[in-house]
């Protein structure tokens, strides 16, 4: 089944959505809860994208489409809401001189097609590695972690999860969706951290 085109665009700075990972909204924002509602009458879909980091009023040409999967109703006409990953886009062009008060624009998906398919065989991937370094992080930025639940977690969720809880900057994160394999946004993600941990302490990540 082909997935939607034109559809409806939130710009959120910093968040970033992966296929088959979860991102948890709250809708309070009267706009963004027309879209909502409006997609709840569809077919559920909505286009997270950052703005662009030059022009606000600009986005940047690669986001996730997501489909709500959970949402919950709440007092002054608000919502939270579950929005679950399916493919990443390319923005094509942004429709303008429309009724509704959010944005939409025509996206392709032709660059990620592995997104709609089987996640990435990560057999050859260095999960002991990734979570030394993680490790080394959640010790260098004073965070806990439950080991046991890390352990019980797939690849793919805990190196997604990972990049959309990490602190960095809007350019770094976008940098970080649009890697073109797992292994790839995995091993961006671990440079960022060393890189970060050495600055502060050049024997830092080496421990």
């Amino acid at each position: 089944m082909p997935l939607a085109s034109p559809i409806p665009i939130f710009p959120l700075e910093g968040l970033l959505l992966f296929p088959r990972a979860v991102l948890p909204l709250h809708i309070f924002e009267p706009r963004y809860v027309a879209m909502v509602d409006a997609a709840l009458k569809a077919d559920r879909h909505i286009g997270v994208i950052q703005p662009a980091l030059e022009n606000k009023d600009a986005l940047e040409r690669v986001g996730t489409l997501g489909r709500i999967t959970h949402f919950e109703e709440l007092p002054q006409n608000r919502y939270m809401i579950g929005l679950t990953g399916i493919s990443r886009f390319k923005l094509s062009k942004e429709i303008v001189d429309l009724e509704t008060p959010y944005r939409i624009a025509k996206v392709t998906y032709t660059d990620f097609k592995a997104d709609q398919q089987d996640p990435e065989d990560l057999s050859e991937f260095d999960r002991k590695r990734f979570e030394k370094v993680l490790k080394n992080y959640a010790k260098f930025a004073e965070f806990e972690l439950d080991w046991s639940e890390i352990k019980d977690t797939e690849t793919e969720d805990l190196v997604n999860s990972c990049v959309m809880a990490s602190p960095y900057q809007p350019r770094e994160r976008q940098a970080l969706l649009e890697a073109a394999t797992l292994k790839e946004r995995a091993e961006m993600l671990m440079a960022l951290a060393e890189v970060e941990m050495s600055r502060s302490d050049p024997n830092q990540h080496m421990q």
